[in-house]
């Protein structure tokens, strides 16, 4: 759906897919919109004032409005756990967090209700803690079972989304050359495919850093906020009716990490258009507890 939005600028409803279930079919209804002029006329991505009330996607508004059915529940939690086999050069990686928080408004913002209508509240500046656990000293197996109870443990830990941070680390030492990182979001600043974006981006800063070198991702021509006024600026009315964008509890959260274009990922349904490291390496991810020792 969303290369056809791209290559042909037509927005199709969901329901469309099931009722032209072949290429032939799907042909038809793409010409027949072409030639009744319904293409869409899909404004620009830009980045948008940050003066003033900054409005919600919505995918974000429905998880603030599950969080307020649940306050500090932690079914939309994400967590990931990274497992550093090799010399970890600590400061690094809590210089790495630090950048990752920086260079992402989404990891900087808290959800306030304003008139009773939720906002977005880019805070300028987060310290983010990195809080360290040393189970070192247990061994093997008794420093891997701790490690999973607190993977688990650190996972359930609620967040608050008018005060934040949204994202958390704990950093566990399995022993002399083994860690793991512990890394919590909240889903309304994140999901499972901007978390990989994430962890890319946490291994690539690092690997810098190790090296003196600076960081090598490129600045973020637009941020989440963005794209959140992008959706609404046009996603309304006749326009989001004819789209059928995916609104349900399936539509799957927002991310806060850029892809490789430099653009913020949005929620699935509803995308903006266009769109091995030294000094002990982040070699791999695995769901919070499950794997070995984390």
């Amino acid at each position: 759906m969303s290369r056809l939005r791209g290559a042909l600028g037509v927005e199709l409803a969901l329901r469309e897919l099931f009722e032209e279930p072949t290429v032939e079919g799907l042909a038809r209804r793409v010409e027949g919109m072409l030639r009744a002029g319904a293409a869409l006329a899909t404004p620009p991505l830009v980045p948008v004032a940050r003066e003033g009330a900054l409005p919600l996607s919505f995918a974000q508004q429905r998880l603030w409005f599950l969080d307020r059915l649940e306050p500090e529940g932690p079914l939309y939690n994400v967590p990931v756990a990274l497992r550093v086999e090799g010399r970890l050069d600590v400061a690094a990686l809590g210089w790495s967090l630090g950048e990752i928080v920086r260079r992402h408004e989404a990891l900087r913002t808290v959800f306030r209700a304003v008139a009773g209508e939720p906002r977005q509240v880019i805070v300028p500046a987060v310290e983010l803690a990195l809080p360290r656990v040393d189970l070192s000293a247990l061994g093997g197996d008794r420093g891997g079972a701790l490690a999973r109870r607190l993977a688990v443990e650190e996972a359930a830990r609620p967040f608050r989304l008018s005060t934040g941070p949204l994202l958390r680390a704990v950093l566990l030492r399995l022993g002399e050359d083994d860690h793991a990182v512990l890394v919590t979001l909240h889903h309304i600043v994140s999901d499972g495919w901007s978390m990989g974006l994430l962890v890319g981006e946490i291994a690539a800063l690092y690997g810098a850093r190790t090296r003196g070198l600076p960081s090598p991702l490129a600045a973020l021509p637009v941020q989440y906020a963005d794209f959140s006024a992008w959706q609404r600026s046009w996603l309304h009315g006749a326009t989001l009716e004819r789209g059928g964008v995916a609104l349900a509890p399936g539509a799957g959260g927002p991310a806060a990490a850029a892809g490789a274009a430099g653009r913020p990922a949005a929620p699935r349904g509803a995308e903006p258009p266009g769109g091995g490291a030294g000094g002990g390496a982040l070699p791999r991810a695995e769901p919070a507890g499950a794997g070995a020792g984390a």
